[in-house]
Protein backbone atom coordinates (compact mmCIF):
# COMPACT_ATOMS: atom_id res chain seq x y z
CA UNK A 1 0.00 0.00 0.00
CA UNK A 2 1.02 4.02 -0.64
CA UNK A 3 3.31 2.96 -3.44
CA UNK A 4 4.93 5.42 -5.35
CA UNK A 5 3.00 6.52 -7.81
CA UNK A 6 0.43 7.38 -4.98
CA UNK A 7 2.84 9.15 -3.02
CA UNK A 8 3.87 11.03 -6.19
CA UNK A 9 -0.32 12.79 -6.44
CA UNK A 10 -1.00 12.01 -3.50
CA UNK A 11 -0.84 15.89 -2.11
CA UNK A 12 -2.44 17.24 -6.06
CA UNK A 13 -5.15 14.55 -5.16
CA UNK A 14 -6.04 15.55 -1.53
CA UNK A 15 -5.50 19.28 -2.22
CA UNK A 16 -7.79 19.23 -5.55
CA UNK A 17 -10.09 17.15 -3.42
CA UNK A 18 -10.28 20.13 -1.18
CA UNK A 19 -8.89 18.62 2.01
CA UNK A 20 -7.93 21.72 4.08
CA UNK A 21 -4.57 20.25 6.14
CA UNK A 22 -4.33 24.07 7.47
CA UNK A 23 -7.56 24.21 8.94
CA UNK A 24 -7.51 20.09 10.46
CA UNK A 25 -3.97 21.29 11.88
CA UNK A 26 -5.65 24.30 13.98
CA UNK A 27 -8.73 22.36 15.06
CA UNK A 28 -6.18 19.97 16.38
CA UNK A 29 -3.62 22.45 17.80
CA UNK A 30 -6.74 23.82 19.71
CA UNK A 31 -8.23 20.67 21.31
CA UNK A 32 -4.47 20.01 22.28
CA UNK A 33 -3.85 23.64 23.86
CA UNK A 34 -7.41 23.56 25.54
CA UNK A 35 -5.62 20.82 27.77
CA UNK A 36 -2.27 21.59 27.74
CA UNK A 37 -1.44 25.21 26.85
CA UNK A 38 2.03 25.41 26.79
CA UNK A 39 2.58 22.43 24.46
CA UNK A 40 5.35 23.47 22.22
CA UNK A 41 6.05 19.73 20.45
CA UNK A 42 4.14 17.91 18.80
CA UNK A 43 4.97 14.01 16.71
CA UNK A 44 2.53 13.27 13.95
CA UNK A 45 1.93 9.16 13.46
CA UNK A 46 1.26 8.04 9.91
CA UNK A 47 2.50 11.37 8.85
CA UNK A 48 2.31 10.37 5.05
CA UNK A 49 3.64 13.14 2.63
CA UNK A 50 3.30 15.45 5.76
CA UNK A 51 0.98 17.75 5.03
CA UNK A 52 -0.73 18.02 8.30
CA UNK A 53 2.75 18.29 9.60
CA UNK A 54 3.92 20.91 7.49
CA UNK A 55 0.85 23.05 9.34
CA UNK A 56 1.74 21.93 12.66
CA UNK A 57 5.01 23.32 12.27
CA UNK A 58 3.20 26.67 12.00
CA UNK A 59 1.76 26.10 15.12
CA UNK A 60 4.09 24.75 17.38
CA UNK A 61 7.79 25.29 18.43
CA UNK A 62 9.40 21.54 17.42
CA UNK A 63 7.38 19.07 14.98
CA UNK A 64 8.51 15.33 13.94
CA UNK A 65 6.50 12.66 11.90
CA UNK A 66 6.82 9.23 11.20
CA UNK A 67 5.56 7.45 8.22
CA UNK A 68 5.87 3.31 7.32
CA UNK A 69 5.85 4.25 3.55
CA UNK A 70 9.27 5.21 2.23
CA UNK A 71 7.86 6.60 -0.98
CA UNK A 72 5.49 8.69 1.24
CA UNK A 73 8.95 9.44 3.62
CA UNK A 74 10.94 10.29 0.57
CA UNK A 75 7.88 12.95 -0.25
CA UNK A 76 7.74 14.63 2.97
CA UNK A 77 11.38 14.67 3.76
CA UNK A 78 11.58 17.40 0.84
CA UNK A 79 9.28 19.74 2.85
CA UNK A 80 11.90 20.03 5.59
CA UNK A 81 15.24 21.13 6.39
CA UNK A 82 16.58 18.31 8.78
CA UNK A 83 15.98 14.76 9.55
CA UNK A 84 11.72 15.48 10.85
CA UNK A 85 10.45 12.82 9.45
CA UNK A 86 11.31 9.04 10.72
CA UNK A 87 10.53 6.12 8.78
CA UNK A 88 8.99 3.99 11.11
CA UNK A 89 5.98 1.20 12.19
CA UNK A 90 3.19 3.07 14.62
CA UNK A 91 3.36 -0.29 16.37
CA UNK A 92 6.70 -0.24 17.59
CA UNK A 93 8.44 3.12 16.63
CA UNK A 94 11.38 4.62 19.14
CA UNK A 95 12.32 8.15 18.25
CA UNK A 96 14.47 7.92 22.10
CA UNK A 97 12.42 11.23 22.81
CA UNK A 98 8.91 12.54 24.29
CA UNK A 99 6.53 15.51 22.79
CA UNK A 100 3.98 17.45 24.32
CA UNK A 101 1.46 16.00 21.99
CA UNK A 102 0.92 13.39 19.71
CA UNK A 103 -1.18 12.85 16.81
CA UNK A 104 -2.40 10.07 14.51
CA UNK A 105 -4.79 11.75 11.36
CA UNK A 106 -6.94 10.56 8.21
CA UNK A 107 -8.00 7.58 10.20
CA UNK A 108 -4.73 5.83 9.85
CA UNK A 109 -5.34 4.04 13.17
CA UNK A 110 -7.35 1.83 11.33
CA UNK A 111 -4.38 0.15 9.72
CA UNK A 112 -3.51 -1.95 12.89
CA UNK A 113 -4.85 -4.94 12.18
CA UNK A 114 -6.48 -6.38 15.06
CA UNK A 115 -6.87 -5.29 18.81
CA UNK A 116 -3.32 -6.39 19.73
CA UNK A 117 -1.92 -3.86 17.76
CA UNK A 118 -4.38 -1.22 18.41
CA UNK A 119 -3.01 -1.79 22.24
CA UNK A 120 0.42 -1.74 20.57
CA UNK A 121 -0.15 1.24 18.48
CA UNK A 122 -1.35 3.13 21.37
CA UNK A 123 0.92 2.31 24.22
CA UNK A 124 4.09 3.01 21.62
CA UNK A 125 1.85 6.75 21.60
CA UNK A 126 1.92 6.77 25.26
CA UNK A 127 6.06 6.10 25.34
CA UNK A 128 6.39 9.25 23.48
CA UNK A 129 4.28 11.58 24.94
CA UNK A 130 5.06 13.97 28.17
CA UNK A 131 3.37 14.37 30.96
CA UNK A 132 0.57 16.19 31.00
CA UNK A 133 0.50 15.67 27.42
CA UNK A 134 -2.11 15.16 25.17
CA UNK A 135 -3.26 12.56 22.27
CA UNK A 136 -5.31 13.44 19.39
CA UNK A 137 -6.33 10.45 17.17
CA UNK A 138 -8.72 10.62 14.31
CA UNK A 139 -9.84 6.87 13.68
CA UNK A 140 -10.90 4.93 10.99
CA UNK A 141 -15.16 4.26 10.55
CA UNK A 142 -16.51 2.26 13.43
CA UNK A 143 -17.91 -1.10 13.15
CA UNK A 144 -21.25 0.29 13.69
CA UNK A 145 -20.82 3.56 11.03
CA UNK A 146 -18.84 1.98 7.97
CA UNK A 147 -20.87 1.83 5.07
CA UNK A 148 -20.92 -1.10 3.45
CA UNK A 149 -20.25 -0.92 -0.34
CA UNK A 150 -19.79 2.61 -0.42
CA UNK A 151 -18.18 4.61 -3.62
CA UNK A 152 -17.00 7.46 -4.70
CA UNK A 153 -15.39 9.30 -7.05
CA UNK A 154 -13.40 12.74 -7.97
CA UNK A 155 -11.79 14.01 -11.15
CA UNK A 156 -8.94 16.69 -10.32
CA UNK A 157 -7.19 18.98 -12.27
CA UNK A 158 -4.38 20.52 -11.03
CA UNK A 159 -0.85 21.55 -12.34
CA UNK A 160 -1.24 20.52 -15.86
CA UNK A 161 -2.51 16.70 -14.63
CA UNK A 162 -5.89 15.34 -14.81
CA UNK A 163 -6.14 12.23 -12.33
CA UNK A 164 -9.49 10.52 -11.62
CA UNK A 165 -10.19 8.42 -8.45
CA UNK A 166 -12.91 5.95 -8.11
CA UNK A 167 -13.32 3.62 -5.48
CA UNK A 168 -15.43 0.79 -3.78
CA UNK A 169 -15.77 -0.17 -0.16
CA UNK A 170 -16.68 -3.61 1.46
CA UNK A 171 -17.05 -5.55 5.12
CA UNK A 172 -14.65 -8.42 4.62
CA UNK A 173 -13.93 -10.01 8.30
CA UNK A 174 -14.09 -7.65 10.37
CA UNK A 175 -12.07 -4.77 8.44
CA UNK A 176 -12.79 -2.38 5.40
CA UNK A 177 -11.37 -3.53 2.21
CA UNK A 178 -11.21 -0.48 0.14
CA UNK A 179 -10.04 -0.71 -3.79
CA UNK A 180 -8.97 2.65 -5.31
CA UNK A 181 -8.00 3.00 -9.06
CA UNK A 182 -6.39 5.78 -10.08
CA UNK A 183 -5.73 7.03 -13.37
CA UNK A 184 -3.70 9.98 -14.40
CA UNK A 185 -3.34 12.25 -17.30
CA UNK A 186 -0.34 13.83 -18.42
CA UNK A 187 1.06 15.67 -21.52
CA UNK A 188 3.13 12.97 -22.22
CA UNK A 189 0.68 10.18 -22.03
CA UNK A 190 -2.08 8.43 -19.41
CA UNK A 191 -1.13 6.04 -16.57
CA UNK A 192 -3.29 3.70 -14.77
CA UNK A 193 -2.43 2.18 -11.19
CA UNK A 194 -4.61 0.43 -8.43
CA UNK A 195 -4.35 0.07 -4.56
CA UNK A 196 -6.32 -1.93 -1.58
CA UNK A 197 -6.37 -0.54 1.43
CA UNK A 198 -7.19 -2.71 4.76
CA UNK A 199 -8.19 -0.92 7.82
CA UNK A 200 -9.95 -2.80 10.87
CA UNK A 201 -13.24 -1.74 12.09
CA UNK A 202 -13.31 -1.65 15.60
CA UNK A 203 -16.28 -0.47 17.29
CA UNK A 204 -16.10 2.91 19.67
CA UNK A 205 -16.09 0.65 22.50
CA UNK A 206 -13.12 -1.49 21.45
CA UNK A 207 -11.58 2.00 20.82
CA UNK A 208 -11.75 3.60 24.20
CA UNK A 209 -11.06 -0.29 26.12
CA UNK A 210 -7.85 0.33 24.15
CA UNK A 211 -7.01 3.63 25.13
CA UNK A 212 -7.75 2.71 28.94
CA UNK A 213 -5.37 -0.58 28.25
CA UNK A 214 -2.78 2.20 27.24
CA UNK A 215 -2.93 4.07 30.46
CA UNK A 216 -4.73 7.49 28.81
CA UNK A 217 -8.68 8.75 29.72
CA UNK A 218 -9.84 9.74 26.77
CA UNK A 219 -13.12 11.58 24.83
CA UNK A 220 -14.69 11.18 22.16
CA UNK A 221 -16.40 14.14 19.96
CA UNK A 222 -18.78 13.12 17.42
CA UNK A 223 -19.11 14.43 14.01
CA UNK A 224 -15.69 16.00 13.65
CA UNK A 225 -12.71 14.77 11.10
CA UNK A 226 -15.96 14.28 7.77
CA UNK A 227 -17.70 12.26 9.87
CA UNK A 228 -15.64 10.07 11.83
CA UNK A 229 -14.99 11.93 14.89
CA UNK A 230 -12.15 12.44 17.14
CA UNK A 231 -10.47 10.69 20.02
CA UNK A 232 -8.62 13.04 22.78
CA UNK A 233 -6.71 11.71 25.19
CA UNK A 234 -4.27 12.12 28.55
CA UNK A 235 -2.70 10.14 30.40
CA UNK A 236 -3.84 8.68 33.28
CA UNK A 237 -2.02 9.97 36.46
Amino acid sequence: MYGREFAEIYDLLHHGRGKDYHAEAAFVADLIRARAPHARSLVDIACATGAHLVAFAGLFDEVAGVELSEPMVQVARKKFDGEVVHPGDMRDFALGRRFDAVTCMFGSIGHTMSEAELDAALTCFANHLNPGGVLVVDPWWFAETFTEGYIAGDIVEVEGLTVARVSHATRVSGKSRMEVHYTVARPEGITHFAETYLASLYTRQQYEDAFARAGFTAEYLPGVQNGRGAFVAARKS
